[in-house]
């Protein structure tokens, strides 16, 4: 089996790669000039603004299956950068919908979309099923709403193989601080250094999300792409969702160091949904995952990480 993965130089990128990689997939992977890929693969740069290049891509590679990974996936960036963040996810998923449509190669196409396309929740929403309808709360949502929309659209209109998933938040080794387990990790590994004064700065700590590890997350789309239902929508999650103030609280008792909690107003969104919780019976129906590794676990990893680097 041979798959591509677009956007295969960030965070999950490199967790795919090696999913794929150690269950006997040929993997080619795409990235940006600037990018890495440290994970072993065939690399190729691509700017999914381009569509004639994604087709000359897909032609010659010829994929059995393509995981569209490539966006701008941090919700704060999007409401400092709302053009951007509509430009990649939104316009550079229409360029490869419609270069593998126009490929005429009905390849299985993987859409990664967001469990913050539920947005604002009905108060009994939770957990939260695939029928639910989408109220998106922030601009990064809308546009993974936009792009699931698209797939729908191309999948019905053009039978194209697609399959949907919403994934939840996130998290492990290697991450980017701008998300919240590793900006934690990364502030207390700084102050046990003596970088950084022994305060940890913090946004709203009373939101709950469904937090997973990236491990457990490349396995599920590993296994969608497998076992998935063609024009199926999927919520991968672990299916309970913890407060920040846990994520906080469980990364704090990790460090013998004394560290003050300090809230800062430029960490705060301008709308932050109070609980996100999924239902991921349909996943774990048609493929039998459910998430292995525990959020303790994925926070431990995750300051030992920083610790290091």
């Amino acid at each position: 089996m041979k798959a591509l993965i677009i956007g295969g130089g960030g965070f999950v990128g490199g967790y795919l790669i090696r999913e794929l990689s150690a269950h006997g997939y040929e993997v080619h992977a795409t990235h940006l000039p600037d990018e890495n890929i440290s994970a072993c693969c065939e690399k190729h740069v691509l700017n999914i603004l381009e569509k004639s290049d994604i087709s000359a891509l897909i032609t010659s590679i010829e994929p059995d299956v393509i995981y569209h990974l490539a966006a701008q996936s941090s919700v704060s960036v999007s409401w400092k950068n709302p053009q951007m963040t509509a430009e990649i996810n939104v316009i550079g998923t229409i360029n490869i919908l419609e270069a593998l449509r126009e490929s005429a190669k009905n390849k299985r196409l993987i859409v990664i979309g967001s469990g913050e396309e539920y947005g604002y929740i009905r108060n009994d929403a939770c957990p939260l099923k695939e029928s639910e309808p989408l109220n998106p709360g922030n601009i990064y949502a809308a546009t993974k709403a936009c792009q699931e929309m698209l797939g729908k659209i191309y999948s019905r209109a053009y039978d194209m193989d697609i399959v949907m998933v919403r994934a939840f938040n996130h998290s492990g080794p290697e991450q980017s601080p701008v998300f919240v387990i590793s900006d934690f990790c990364k502030q207390i590994a700084e102050i046990e250094k003596g970088i950084k004064p022994p305060e940890i700065c913090v946004g709203n700590l009373s939101a709950m999300r469904d937090f997973t590890d990236v491990r457990d997350v490349v396995r599920a789309y590993r296994l969608l792409a497998e076992k998935g239902k063609s024009g199926g929508i999927y919520n991968v999650g672990r299916g309970k969702a913890v407060s920040i103030q846990f994520i906080l609280d469980t990364a704090l008792s990790m460090s013998s160091a004394v560290i003050t909690v300090k809230t800062d107003v430029s960490r705060l969104r301008a709308s932050d949904i109070p609980v996100i919780e999924p239902d991921i019976t349909g996943i774990q129906s048609d493929t039998g995952w459910t998430a292995e590794i525990s959020v303790p676990q994925t926070i431990k990893d995750t300051l030992d990480y920083w610790r290091n680097n």
